[in-house]
């Protein structure tokens, strides 16, 4: 059992545009560039994403994609859900019919339970906590370069922890 290409792609390409987005739509070529991840393949992954809900996209020059939600609700697992991949250990596709004569195997359990597991960690992660993990990383600089060359860097905002009496 492992993570295939598609929602590992839709993973990255999702942190990607997230990083960016500030700056205006994402364009899907920036991001197969940046990421070597072919833009045909892109364009099916962010067609899913779309339809999900989880991306907009917007036509015409200086067109792109962004976030169509709060980075903090848009969980992994719903990422790797919308673009179709399963996640799923166990052999017969979580149906319980393992064996010829339509009972699961001795192991079936094992691996229900670890399809739950992989689930439940998978929606507790968000894409702030993804885009978060990337300050300081040769990826955010140089998000971070090209929102300064636009004139899009957003200045942090300072919160006072000061209490009032």
């Amino acid at each position: 059992m492992r993570l295939t290409t598609k929602g590992r792609f839709a993973v990255t390409a999702m942190i990607d545009m997230a990083l960016r987005q500030h700056g205006g739509p994402v364009t899907l070529a920036s991001i197969a560039e940046r990421q070597k991840i072919s833009l045909s393949y892109l364009e099916q992954l962010f067609g899913k994403l779309r339809r999900n809900e989880l991306v907009a996209s917007t036509r015409g020059p200086g067109g792109g994609y962004t976030l169509a939600k709060p980075m903090s609700s848009v969980s992994v697992a719903a990422i790797i859900s919308a673009v179709d991949e399963p996640l799923d250990a166990t052999g017969c596709g979580g149906m319980g019919n393992c064996h010829d004569d339509n009972h699961p195997c001795m192991t079936h359990s094992l691996w229900t339970g670890l399809n739950t597991r992989m689930y439940e960690y998978l929606s507790s992660v968000n894409l702030e906590e993804l885009v978060l993990q990337q300050h300081g990383t040769p990826c955010a600089e140089n998000a971070a370069n090209v929102q300064q060359k636009n004139g899009s860097a957003r200045q942090p905002r300072r919160i006072s922890l000061m209490a009032t009496a």
